[in-house]
């Protein structure tokens, strides 16, 4: 495995997490960035293999046309910018650049993507069974719902008819044709997302718990190892092979 040379963008608890991981696997952090003056060092950022963005939604969309214009190749996890993906994915293109995104890079929570949407295919055949997604976060999460829960959303979605759009649930009841979402922020959670279909007579769970950001960490540096040397855009689905 080629030894990679890895900028850091966004340096809080996942970028940190991500630095050790990275360090660990054999790879050379050679530049942090955490705020726009740090773009400036372009002689680092030029010697760059790859960028991993954990930042803040607030500044995706800056961050990954900053990379674009700099034929960075980018794996970013952080969320919040989802509306504007057709946008980035003709950017990508256009500019001939190299991005990967993943609302989650957690193994298991792909593998939880993939039975998602297996799941739904059977179930929307059975309407008596309502789909629901939980999702519980730490309090400084800044987005709601999660990136995760919207991806589980969107894989359900694919499979039902009645079913346009999700909502978030905020104190009173949803029907189709949206598919309702509901969110907790408690302590220090590092994640939890539920899907469950009910009848009146019995329910079906899928779910998964993140027990630390490791998971996460461990999935950003192998999609940084797998996007090294491709063009165009892409996610987990292409680096796991789903």
């Amino acid at each position: 495995m080629k030894k990679l040379k890895v900028i850091i963008i966004g340096y809080g608890k996942m970028g940190k997490e991500i630095e050790a991981v990275a360090l660990q696997q054999g790879h050379e952090i050679i530049h942090k960035i955490d705020g726009r003056d740090d773009w400036k060092q372009l002689d680092l950022i030029q010697q760059a293999d790859v960028a991993i963005d954990f930042s803040i939604p607030d500044i995706a969309m800056e961050n990954m046309r900053r990379a674009m214009s700099l034929m960075l190749p980018l794996v970013i996890g952080t969320t919040g910018w989802y509306d504007h993906m057709d946008t980035i994915e003709e950017e990508t293109k256009l500019s001939n650049a190299t991005v990967l995104w993943a609302s989650n890079f957690s193994l298991g929570v792909n593998i939880l993507f993939h039975f998602n949407q297996q799941l739904a295919k059977v179930m929307h055949r059975f309407p008596e069974y309502r789909p629901h997604i939980h999702e519980i976060h730490h309090t400084q999460k800044l987005d709601a719902p999660s990136g995760t829960a919207i991806s589980i959303a969107n894989g359900i979605i694919g499979e039902y008819e009645n079913l346009d759009d999700w909502k978030l649930q905020e104190n009173k009841e949803i029907h189709p044709p949206h598919l309702v979402i509901s969110h907790e922020r408690l302590g220090q959670v590092t994640g939890t997302h539920e899907i469950s279909y009910s009848s009146d007579i019995d329910q079906i769970s899928l779910r998964h718990e993140a027990k630390n950001r490791k998971g996460f960490a461990q999935g950003a540096v192998l999609a940084a190892e797998w996007l090294v040397g491709k063009k165009g855009f892409f996610n987990m689905k292409d680096v796991l092979g789903f």
